[in-house]
Formats: C-alpha cells, structure tokens, sequence
C-alpha cells in the first residue's frame, strides 16, 4: 500500500505536543459555541493521525486544536502523527486504527483503485509543498536534469516518490533513467544531501529552509506553491486533506461534519492572520528546533503560505492532475470514479455555517 511518509523532526515532542492538547481537549467542560449547546462530556470524540503533524503542509489540523476550533464546534480531535518506521496516516486510517487521516487526496484514488473506499472530506492545499532539493553540484533546473541523478523521496512508493516518478514522467525519462532511496525527512533528509548519498531529495519546509540556510542544497523543482505545481505538472495538485472510510462517514455524519467546520473555520483564519501569527499559535518545538530557527519557519511560511486554500473547497481541475499522475505511474485507475473520491458537501455546509463566501472555483463530479 501507497505510504505518504512525512515523518516530524523531534517527533517525540509533537507526538506529546499533540496528546497533551488533545488531553487538554477532552477534560475541558466548557459549551461548544458553535456546535450547539452540547458539553464537552458529551461530544463526539474522533481520533486522527497526520502524516507529519509538524510539517508546514499539514499545520492546519494542528492549528485547529491549539485555536479550540474542534471544542468550538462540538467535537473532541484526539490528534497523533505517524512516525518513521511505523504505519501511515492512511493506512491506519483504512484499517480503523483512527478514524480519520490528514494526508494527500491521492490516497483516495489509490486505496480505492484496490477497492477501499475512502473519501476526502475536505481539502486544505492546491499544491503538496514538495521542493526538489539538490545539491549545488547536481545542477538541477529541471525534471529532465534528474536523469543519473540519487533522489531522496520520504518512503519508496510513498507520495513524494510517485511525485518523483510523475516530473519525471512529464520530463520523457523512464524509471531507470534515475535512482531512488528512502531518506525521511527532517535531519535524515538533511543527512542524505551533506554525505552525498542523494543528489536532491524532495521536502517540505522546515527542512528545505535548514537546507538553504546551511549551504547544502538549493531549490531546483518548485511544488510548494499553486503557480509552482502548474508549471511543474501542468495543474494544480490538491493535497493535504481529511480522509476517512465512507463506512465510517455514513455512521458518523454528525461527527465528520464538526470536524470539516473546525477545518474550515481554520483555514479562513489562516487567510486572514500573518505567518507569525499562524506561527506564534502553534506548539513552540514546530516553529523552532534544532533544525530551523523560528524567524527561519515564519519566512519559510511566509513563501509558501499560498499552498493553503481559504475555503477548504476542492479546486477545479485538481482531480484530473491527481488521477493523471496515478496513470502516469501505473496505477490502474479504470474503476475509479473522480466524483466519488471527494465530496465538497461538508464545506460547503461548513462555509454556510459561518457565512463564509468561498474563493475557490469548485470542481465538479469530472474533477
């Protein structure tokens, strides 16, 4: 099964960071504002786990709890982040280890490509976020300039190797055209590219500013921002998303849409409030720690900030980008239906909900 490994630097202490916010959560008595005048005893709880609680792409579940947009809606997030070496996001999703995945949208098509049906409920990015890092003396421009090239990707058949896969694709070259290895993220990524075991390695920041800031890679393939994965892949790439079995939604409706509210509510606010102040509200060891300093994280988002969606509505035309990587890879996607990979109902209940006006052109049941 198709991983998304985005493992957490210091993951230990985002692993406590989110349980003790979690833990915070469920022991608090105070009303939920906006999700009707259920006490905290009595809200639904939901347990989900993120691909990398700590990375820039997946901020928002976590920025979520530490706004008290979960509470406020009526429902209680217990928040976990996978780690390295251990099970995906997704495929813990899709085992009923937790009830929801924040992870990529991609994973939808593939789990339901082997007959799982998962659903994203709402979408919070048009781009992964990714930078191909390389070194200076790779001289990489372009996807065609990885040929005879070492990447680093997260996991093998992870989502950033089928990005790997699909700007290579795009470039004319095969797979044996270049060499792929399993390199993390964080300081293992960073390690890859100081002892030359890799050419480049796709990441995400914080680690592609600890790369620039230390002299040991430079940015050659953009996929951080909407314009970047448009003019890499020829379309926009929705990304981070709320994943769940569409089993599980049936039973939980009530549940699935508080948590799309949360989201959402997030992301409005995100659209409204500066890096710093997006940085000052997340737990400190995000924003600062041995491999980024907190100036470095807030210019860092500041650059990459349009990756997130106001609205949490999936783009038009994203679908088609997603499901022409999975062909172009090799995944047989025939039985796949685009429309019933995503649903925009919940946000745009969501978006009702507070009167917000969406921003985005929505797609529709042909992606």
């Amino acid at each position: 099964m198709m991983k998304h490994k985005m493992y957490a630097v210091a993951a230990a202490g985002a692993v406590a960071l989110s349980l003790a916010a979690c833990g915070t959560s469920a022991s608090s008595s105070t009303p939920a504002s906006a999700g009707g005048s259920t006490a905290a005893a009595d809200m639904p709880t939901v347990k989900m786990m993120v691909g990398g609680i700590d990375k820039q792409i997946y901020l928002p579940y976590q920025l979520a709890q530490q706004l008290g947009y979960y509470e406020k809606y009526g429902v209680k997030v217990e928040l976990s982040t996978e780690q390295q070496g251990g099970v995906g996001a997704e495929d813990a999703m899709a085992s009923g280890q937790v009830d929801m995945a924040g992870a990529w949208y991609v994973h939808t098509v593939d789990f339901q490509s082997k007959g799982k049906n998962v659903i994203n409920l709402v979408q919070l990015s048009s781009a992964p976020g990714e930078r191909v890092m390389c070194s200076p003396k790779a001289n990489v421009k372009t996807g065609a300039d990885l040929k005879g090239k070492t990447v680093g990707v997260t996991d093998l058949g992870s989502g950033t190797d089928e990005l790997t896969q699909f700007i290579a694709a795009k470039a004319g070259l095969a797979k044996s055209d270049y060499h792929t290895i399993a390199v993390g993220a964080g300081a293992t990524a960073i390690a890859a590219i100081q002892r030359g075991s890799a050419d480049c390695v796709m990441t995400t920041q914080p680690t592609v500013g600890a790369l620039e800031s230390k002299n040991l890679a430079v940015p050659a393939i953009d996929l951080a921002t909407t314009d970047g994965a448009k003019a890499a892949l020829g379309g926009t790439l929705p990304s981070a998303g709320l994943l769940a079995q569409s089993d599980w939604v049936k039973t939980h409706e009530d549940a699935a849409q508080k948590v799309v509210n949360a989201l959402v509510d997030t992301m409005h606010w995100i659209s409204t409030h500066s890096a710093q102040d997006i940085a000052d509200k997340l737990p400190q060891s995000f924003v600062q720690n041995s491999t980024i300093s907190k100036d470095q994280y807030v210019a860092a988002l500041n650059q990459d900030k349009g990756q997130f969606l106001p609205d949490g509505i999936m783009p038009a035309g994203g679908p088609k980008t997603i499901f022409d990587e999975e062909k172009t890879i090799g995944v047989d996607t025939s039985k796949v239906n685009i429309a019933d990979t995503f649903t925009q109902k919940y946000a745009q209940a969501a978006l009702k909900l507070e009167g917000y006006t969406a921003t985005s052109t929505p797609a529709g049941n042909d992606g």
